[in-house]
């Protein structure tokens, strides 16, 4: 199928757009804050400069439709920085009291569904500066022996800022630097990042006792003042030194009042004191004033460390600790072994039975235990043993031991823990022995071995223990590695076997497991047993939301999909469109597996049938939907894709099933205004028109046999530099004019583009090297460098000492082939792309090839007319000697090219290849070639150019088929 496409050039403002024209997304970054300032910087990066504590105001302003959806994300900042979890959506981004850690990349993301999101960024940098902070620190050392010490002083001013800060010392009112004092050293430490200074006083002398003065600025930065701070040094100047009123270690008794008090012994300045508790803050009601600390009525959850500081900038700050110990028992708990030498978990007359008993206490050693039997105190015989301290046991625990258990050893048995003399009230356990004394057993009760629930829901998991005594029951997560209940705790204890949860998630699915505690019980292998919990809840589905267009008369296949929820089944799907309840769609042939998604079939799109389709799915537990907006068109939307080819083009995406034709505009505008004009479309036959107020251009675009991702190209030629263009592309099928996608392209006289008027040679004194860039796909580089950046450890006898101009300043561009190279070695340098705006081009260069391994010099031309295709202008091989010597190569590019500089690497290391002074010039190159050991001074680079219009090579228009 074959059907005419126009291309018209029609003047028509881009900003006008009519009633539901699909257009991309498109985005700007624009500030309405408190910012210090907005500048470009490196390449073209945007940074926002604000003061900490003032309000962040950025607004992303979106075009497009349908008007787009804006996301705010940002990156680079602090961890702890909650905006960078989340995302905001929203035109505008408001911070207030905007802190240091907020500092960072944001990127405003703007989409509508219509070809690519158009995502903008700006780094935000917050300007801070605080109270700076000075301390001093001194060294004494002898010095032949002891007739007599130096002393030496090292002032330490910290500072943090942003941007760094600077610096300044005085010494009263006068600014000290190392030139005016040979006394005096400024510097700064290593690893510090700009944040400290260091004034250092040398064999200190009488001069040097005075008042010292450590001033910052961040040179009024978004306003910030600077800030200093001032210390008196003396001959009495010395770091603090304390003494405590108690010993390290203060054992009390509950209730008692704690006073204590922290003594200074030296420091000068006069030291500051201050006390703190770990962990946490002092306890309520405590009280620190002058070192004294005052605890009263101490309470067992006051007990810690209590640290004494004095801190007065000089030296370390010195530190006394009190560990206050508050007498406390709590947790009494009793344990029943059997003889373990004859490995038994049950009572035995016969065998060895180990009763053991313990509590936590504070301080643990000084606890004691007694034992009775019957209410009568035990007596210790060799069948009745009392030891403590049992290593298989915790720490501080007394066991009775009965040796040859006998019958007359049944009966009840009483653990007393005391502190001998101190009111703390005493802590007992009861274990009875006898016959009756049995290991537990755990088990599942029937019907709760599997347990579920709608989420949101309690839960309750039970498991039943059998056994005298019943110890208690631990819970724990087994089907998750490390996984914590939902309190938080990796075990849980529960007297009565159940385990409650309140409120359950459906990440608390999974399997349980409830086992014996070793403790207030038997001291045997736990048992244990599994209960699985099932979390219900309603079901997710994919898409959400979706935009399905599609030809005229063509089929659409409507699948809502089930991600995930449970139970994983749909009990129900319903169709709508428009709110109107749909037939249900066939039935899905029945298989082995429940299936997970529904589908609704279109055969034929219509006008009619275009409209919303919601399909709510449901599983027994609640129920979500899918939402397909369906219209109908003649072709799907067209997008432009990328920008290639001389100047750019434009590449556009045509999904049409079945396209025959595609329709392009082309409007001229002068930087950017729409004025009056002439264009002019060339292909076979010229068309010429000239408007008053409009440039029209009409031609036939034809497109055959359109293949699924095929890229289809066309070229517009002879347009003019300077002007702007907007080109638009429409498709067409048998069904009509499908959506048009537009780019508009500003163009400015580039450096690139050779003129005649003006010279054209690159020098490579700039570190741009006028536009020339290194292939990618090469094996190595080429290097620019002068007489000044040679390594002296250079290969001799090869390269040239300076550039054609002879000066050390002067650079070129050269390939080193030393070690790691290899013969055969391509190292290319790619000029920039110019437009074939003349029929025939000279390439003016001159190379130098000195060594005895040098291999070739080759010049290529990409031609950029249709895809990239490099062809051989001139090629020379060998040593030449050391001179710098000049080539001309003529040239003729069918259209758009660049000029590829190529060296390969010889058999040896001896070959150093050079060039400079590349030319690029319209017409024939001279016939007479100049002499070759004429060192030749080129004209500079940076000669002005007047802009006049010129021939553009072809734009070349790239159109993409998605769909078959």
């Amino acid at each position: 199928m074959e059907v005419t496409c126009l291309l018209l050039l029609a003047l028509i403002p881009f900003h006008c757009r009519g009633q539901g024209v699909y257009a991309p997304a498109q985005a700007q970054i624009v500030h309405a804050g408190q910012a210090c300032v907005v500048k470009e910087d490196n390449i073209s990066e945007r940074v926002y400069t604000i003061r900490e504590g003032d309000t962040l105001v950025l607004q992303c302003l979106v075009t497009g439709h349908p008007r787009p959806q804006v996301r705010w994300t940002k990156t680079a900042g602090s961890a702890s920085d909650k905006f960078q979890e989340t995302s905001v959506f929203n035109e505008t981004l408001r911070i207030e009291r905007i802190a240091r850690t907020q500092g960072g990349r944001y990127y405003c993301k703007a989409e509508n569904g219509v070809g690519v999101p158009a995502i903008k960024s700006i780094r935000v940098d917050v300007q801070y500066l605080d109270e700076p902070v000075l301390t001093v620190h001194q060294t004494v050392s002898d010095v032949r022996g002891n007739f007599y010490q130096e002393k030496t002083v090292f002032l330490r001013c910290t500072v943090n800022s942003n941007p760094p800060a600077r610096f300044i010392w005085k010494r009263g009112s006068d600014t000290l630097s190392h030139s005016q004092d040979n006394g005096v050293d400024i510097y700064e430490p290593l690893y510090t990042q700009g944040e400290t200074k260091v004034l250092k006083l040398k064999n200190l002398r009488p001069q040097d006792y005075a008042s010292y003065t450590c001033q910052v600025s961040v040179r009024n930065v978004c306003g910030i003042p600077d800030k200093a701070i001032t210390f008196r040094l003396t001959n009495t100047t010395a770091p603090p030194a304390l003494k405590l009123s108690v010993n390290e270690t203060l054992v009390v008794n509950p209730g008692e009042n704690v006073t204590v008090q922290c003594l200074l012994t030296g420091g000068d300045p006069l030291p500051q004191l201050q006390w703190s508790h770990g962990p946490g803050p002092l306890p309520l009601g405590a009280l620190a004033q002058s070192g004294t600390l005052s605890i009263p009525s101490v309470q067992a959850r006051d007990s810690g460390y209590y640290n004494c500081t004095a801190t007065n900038n000089v030296g370390n700050p010195a530190k006394k600790t009190v560990n206050l110990l508050v007498r406390s028992m709590k947790n009494a708990t009793f344990q029943i072994t059997p003889d373990v030498i004859k490995e038994s978990e049950n009572i035995q007359l016969g065998q060895d039975l180990k009763l053991s008993c313990h509590v936590d206490a504070v301080p643990q050693e000084k606890v004691t235990y007694q034992w009775f039997k019957n209410g009568k105190p035990a007596r210790m015989s060799k069948r009745l043993l009392v030891t403590r301290n049992d290593p298989e046991l915790p720490a501080v625990t007394s066991s009775l031991e009965l040796i040859d258990l006998h019958f007359s050893d049944y009966g009840t048995y009483l653990c007393v823990a005391s502190f001998p003399g101190a009111p703390v009230p005493d802590l007992s356990v009861e274990v009875n022995i006898s016959s009756e004394t049995v290991p537990p057993t755990i088990s599942v009760p029937k019907g709760r071995a599997v347990v579920t629930v709608r989420e949101g829901s309690p839960a309750e998991l039970q498991c039943e223990v059998r056994g005298k005594p019943r110890p208690p029951v631990l819970w724990s997560r087994v089907d998750k590695e490390a996984a914590l209940l939902p309190s938080g705790l990796p075990l849980e204890e529960t007297p009565d076997g159940k385990l409650r949860l309140e409120h359950v998630s459906r990440d608390m699915s999974g399997t349980y497991r409830c086992q014996t505690a070793r403790y207030n019980g038997f001291n045997v292998r736990p048992r244990e047993a599994q209960v699985q919990l099932n979390v219900q809840f309603p079901p997710e589905v994919e898409p959400s939301s979706q935009d399905v267009r599609q030809a005229l008369g063509r089929p659409v296949l409507l699948r809502c999909s089930l991600l995930r929820g449970s139970p994983q089944r749909i009990a129900s799907a319903v169709w709508r469109f428009k709110g109107q309840l749909l037939p249900p769609p066939p039935a899905v042939p029945v298989a082995a597996e429940a299936p997970d998604h529904s589908e609704l079939r279109l055969d034929a799109v219509t006008r009619d049938s275009s409209g919303s389709y919601e399909c709510s799915i449901s599983n027994d537990v609640g129920s979500a939907t899918c939402l397909f907006q369906v219209s109908a068109t003649s072709c799907p939307r067209t997008t432009p894709m990328c920008c290639s080819g001389p100047r750019g083009s434009l590449t556009l995406s045509t999904p049409c099933s079945t396209t025959d034709s595609v329709s392009a505009s082309l409007t001229r505008a002068w930087a950017g205004a729409l004025v009056e004009g002439v264009a002019r479309w060339a292909s076979g036959n010229s068309l010429y028109l000239q408007l008053n107020q409009h440039n029209a251009m009409v031609k036939a675009i034809p497109v055959r046999r359109v293949e699924k991702g095929q890229l289809l190209e066309y070229i517009l030629t002879d347009l003019r530099v300077p002007h702007s263009y907007e080109v638009r592309l429409t498709p067409y099928t048998t069904f009509g004019a499908g959506d048009m996608a537009s780019r508009i392209i500003h163009y400015t006289e580039p450096i690139n583009s050779p003129n005649l008027s003006a010279d054209n040679t690159c020098h490579f004194e700039d570190e741009k090297i006028c536009g020339y860039t290194q292939d990618l796909t090469d094996n190595f580089d080429w290097t620019r460098q002068n007489a000044l950046t040679q390594n002296p450890k250079r290969s001799p006898n090869t390269g040239p000492p300076t550039d054609i101009s002879g000066t050390p300043e002067g650079y070129y561009m050269f390939i080193e082939t030393s070690r790691p190279r290899e013969l055969g070695d391509r190292a290319r340098l790619v000029s920039p792309l110019y437009n074939a705006s003349a029929k025939f081009y000279c390439v003016s260069f001159f190379y130098h090839m000195y060594g005895k391994h040098i291999g070739s010099l080759n010049l290529l031309v990409r031609s950029r007319n249709k895809g990239a295709l490099d062809t051989h202008a001139w090629s020379l091989s060998g040593n030449k000697g050391n001179v710098w010597q000049q080539a001309h190569v003529p040239i003729n590019p069918s259209g758009p090219f660049q000029i590829i500089f190529e060296g390969v690497r010889g058999s040896g290391y001896l070959g150093d290849i050079a060039i400079d002074d590349v030319t690029l010039k319209k017409g024939e190159c001279p016939r007479k070639q100049m002499d070759p050991n004429k060192v030749v001074v080129m004209p500079g680079s940076g000669a002005p150019r007047q802009p006049h219009p010129q021939l553009w090579g072809p734009m070349v228009i790239f159109l993409l088929a998605l769909q078959r």
